[in-house]
């Protein structure tokens, strides 16, 4: 499989993804991504280059958001003061379930956030979502705090407050062929 840079024509796809998610997500009793994100702000992340795709042949198979900006409200100064990359939105087709792509992805992620200089890869997960939780736990990160303050980017009450981190590390193992830019270093604020 191959991990390239989304672009402007992967907008569709991205959406189409959220409702999936969010679908099967509801079967299983969850309330994450019942609002739908705003098009213009994800339009705006594929722009600054954060958004890639993984693609399985002519199949979009998985999606993630990998960025040095944290959500706002989320991370303390002190956190923020080390040099991090932030997951957001990771999605897993259906039709690519059960095989960890996402676990591959998040190894993905934490090799390139190590390639960029940072220390961290650090992740919100939806609150209520007791099982998604479990899953990056599993996969080596480790709960820092709960933050329920505050406003949803897409509107609402903050609903995406479970934070998480684990060390940024080198990762071969993934075997994702990597074909979007290499990342640049990123600077702490």
């Amino acid at each position: 499989m191959i991990v390239e840079i989304a672009t402007p024509d992967d907008l569709s796809k991205l959406l189409a993804f959220r409702e999936e998610a969010a679908a099967w997500l509801s079967a299983l009793g969850s309330d994450q991504w019942r609002r739908p994100y705003p098009a213009d702000r994800l339009l705006a992340t594929i722009e600054a280059g954060t958004v890639f795709m993984v693609r399985d042949g002519g199949t979009t198979a998985a999606t993630i958001t990998l960025t040095p900006e944290a959500e706002d409200g989320l991370w303390t100064s002190e956190e923020l003061a080390e040099p991090s990359m932030f997951v957001n939105k990771l999605t897993v087709a259906r039709t690519h379930a059960g095989r960890d792509l996402g676990g591959r992805l998040l190894d993905w992620a934490g090799d390139r956030a190590y390639r960029s200089g940072a220390s961290w890869l650090r992740l919100d997960a939806w609150t209520t979502n007791e099982a998604l939780q479990r899953y990056y736990l599993r996969h080596g990160f480790e709960h820092v705090r709960t933050v329920t303050e505050g406003g949803a980017v897409n509107g609402g009450p903050r609903v995406s407050g479970w934070l998480a981190q684990r060390p940024a590390r080198l990762d071969n193992g993934h075997n994702l062929l990597d074909r979007s830019p290499d990342p640049t270093s990123i600077s702490v604020v």
